[in-house]
Formats: structure tokens, sequence, C-alpha cells
């Protein structure tokens, strides 16, 4: 570790702590309750400040500290991970992905190699496009070809990252063959999924805090989704500005590359299920006296408990409660569980028409989408009276 210089007396450092061993490159702010830092330059060369300590830490404890500083290796993949992650490019991104990312930086980091410590501790200069096709093709063989997708997809973007911030020369995870990952295209049948749907009408009758209730948004989100064919995300989202004389305006999420919006036109049913999510949105609004917003497109169909938007994460949260909830009373099988996704999928198999017909309905400009989306059996004549 690095010597000291003299340094003048400060009064404001802690009288348990004998100034003159302290290591070097560190120093006491003694404003609050005191914090012990150090300074560094990032990889723009501006200075940065990190507390590393309280200022009731031993000095033992700081040399320790800086010990560990001293022989931090600036090039493995663990340390620019810890840089990627604190970055401002990794803080934007949502809640979900950082999840997302978390999960995968471990799993990379953990992975053994033959040198005898684990992958994090490797240097990022030495990995080669083959080195990073190994691994891939490691984590695929071991039965998880979904985690090895992920770290790959996440190893590509740290390690470009740390390209263009000079931790290392090319990014050797591009190019790299993905795994195959496992298709989950669950349909639901209509008998579980009308079940489910009254299950959640029944459910969202409870009180918040009772046992097995559920919020009351969840089945108009199911039927909206099934009737609609949409995303959870595309549910949420709806406004009063989606309403029109003919039917629902739909606002598919893809884009224009992958989908177009329609209008779907009312039936009962589906007059039913939106009035059903304007008169709780008005029992919440008005419960919690709530501003109504007087632009149409700032008014959302459906609202969260507390009267505000609905975030996609406590939609996800809400689900995922219910369908484990309806697993544990064995309402359904682990066979018949489906995610909330799949009633689009249903909604897509039970659109009336051709192929054709229902690529039109649910918004997909590609064909080929209807080999994903439509579980339904065509109908044929034989070849010959």
């Amino acid at each position: 570790m690095k010597r000291a210089r003299k340094r003048k007396h400060n009064p404001n450092i802690p009288a348990h702590v004998d100034q003159a061993a302290l290591p070097a490159a560190i120093f006491f702010d003694q404003r609050g309750s005191g914090v012990w830092y150090t300074l560094h330059r990032d990889e723009t060369g501006k200075q940065r400040r990190r507390n590393v300590a309280p200022a009731d830490v031993s000095l033992a404890e700081l040399h320790r500290i800086m010990d560990e500083a001293s022989n931090v290796d600036r090039g493995t993949l663990r340390y620019v991970c810890e840089k990627f992650h604190e970055s401002d490019r990794y803080k934007k991104l949502r809640p979900k992905t950082h999840d997302d990312y978390c999960y995968s930086r471990d799993v990379l980091l953990n992975i053994p190699t033959k040198l005898g410590k684990p992958l994090g501790d490797l240097a990022v200069k030495k990995f080669t496009a083959a080195l990073v096709q190994r691994i891939v093709d490691r984590l695929a063989d071991e039965g998880t070809p979904s985690k090895a997708a992920h770290a790959l997809r996440y190893l590509r973007r740290v390690m470009q990252w740390g390209r263009n911030r000079g931790y290392l020369e090319i990014n050797p995870a591009l190019g790299i063959e993905a795994p195959i990952e496992r298709k989950q295209r669950r349909l639901p049948t209509q008998s579980v999924m009308n079940e489910l749907i009254d299950r959640a009408m029944a459910r969202g009758r409870l009180a918040r805090n009772e046992p097995g209730g559920c919020p009351e948004y969840l089945p108009i989100v199911m039927e909206l989704a099934y009737l609609c064919r949409l995303r959870g995300i595309e549910v949420v989202t709806l406004t009063d500005a989606n309403e029109l004389e003919e039917g629902i305006l739909t606002n598919r999420r893809k884009g224009s590359r992958d989908s177009r919006d329609n209008i779907v036109r009312w039936t009962p049913r589906l007059r039913a299920v939106w009035d059903s999510a304007k008169a709780y949105r008005s029992r919440t609004w008005e419960k919690r006296r709530t501003p109504i917003p007087i632009a149409p497109h700032r008014r959302p169909i459906i609202v969260a408990s507390h009267g505000g938007t609905l975030r996609k994460s406590s939609l996800d949260t809400a689900w995922q409660r219910f369908i484990t909830l309806a697993l544990k009373d064995d309402v359904i099988t682990p066979e018949q569980r489906f995610a909330l996704h799949d009633l689009k999928r249903r909604g897509i198999t039970d659109t009336a028409g051709n192929r054709s017909d229902k690529q039109e309905a649910s918004g997909h400009r590609d064909p080929k989408m209807m080999d994903i989306y439509d579980h339904s059996l065509p109908v044929v004549a034989p070849s010959a009276d």
C-alpha cells in the first residue's frame, strides 16, 4: 500500500484515529456525522468522490479498506461490470431490466474457470470470441438455454459499454451464436380462462386486507386483453381517448414495423367490461379525491387502488400472486398455468375468419406471427368428393 506523506494536523478527524498513521489518499469530511472518503478519476478523467466508511471506523479498518482498493484489478470483468452498474446509462434502464442484468451478472462472474478463479476475476482484454462462445454453450448444455441467452445479451452490452470507454479494444461478445431458447407458447382453454376470470371477479370484491383478495381491476384487464387481443402494457395504457363510437382504438406498443392499430367493434360483452372499468375508476377517484384530468388522453381506463396510473410492474405482481394462489388452491394444475400475455394468443385463436382475418384483427404486419399466435385448426374440404 502507498505510504502516506506527512499530514498537517486536522482537528476535525476523530480523536481515536492516529493521524500520523493514516493511509494515503483517504480523507475525512466533518460535515454532518462525518465520513471517510477517497478520490479517483473516472474513464473521462473527471475526479469523483467515493465514501468508504463512517466517522467511527477504526484505523485498522481504514488500512484494510485502502489495501483492498489498491489491489483492485481495474481490467477484470468484475470491475467493468461494477462500473457499468454505476453508470448513468445503466441507471436510466427500467427496474425490470435492472433485475435481469443483476441476475445475468451474478451468473457470469461466478462461473469457475480452469485457472482456479471465477470468470469475474479474468481480464476483459484477454476475452476472445471463442471463450465467450464456450461460456454460452456451457450454460446452454447445462439445460438452461434461457439463462445462457440472458447472459450473452448482458455480456454483449457490458463489453460494448466498456469498449466505448477504453476498458477493452474489441467486443468479443459480438457475433456469438445465441442458444435456442425453449418457446413457451401456452394457450389457455376457454374453460380455464373463464374460470379464472370469474375467480378474479369474486376475489376482487374482497377487502384489500382480506386473505385471498386481488385487485378489482384484474378481471377487467384479463377481459380486455382477451377481447381486444392486447398485451398487458397495452391494456393499462388505454385512456378515454381510445373510446370511439365504432369501438376501442387499440394502442399497439411494438412500433409501426411490427404491428398496427385497429378498432375493435363494440359487442355487449366488450361494452360491459369497458363500463365496468370506468365505474371502478370513478369509485376509486371519488374515494381518493383524485383530480380528474380534462384531456381524455390523460384519463387512463385502468387505475391502481391509489387512483393513479397502474404501472406494468404492479400488474405483473398482482397477476403472479393471483395465479400462484390459484395453483395453491388447486383451481388449476401446473400444466394449465399461463401468463397474462397468453390471453392475447387465446383471443387471436378465437377470432372468427381465416388466417388473414386473424392477422388483421391482431394488428401484426408479418403473417409469420400467426404461426405463434394462431393455434386454431383450419377446417378444409377433402381432396375429392
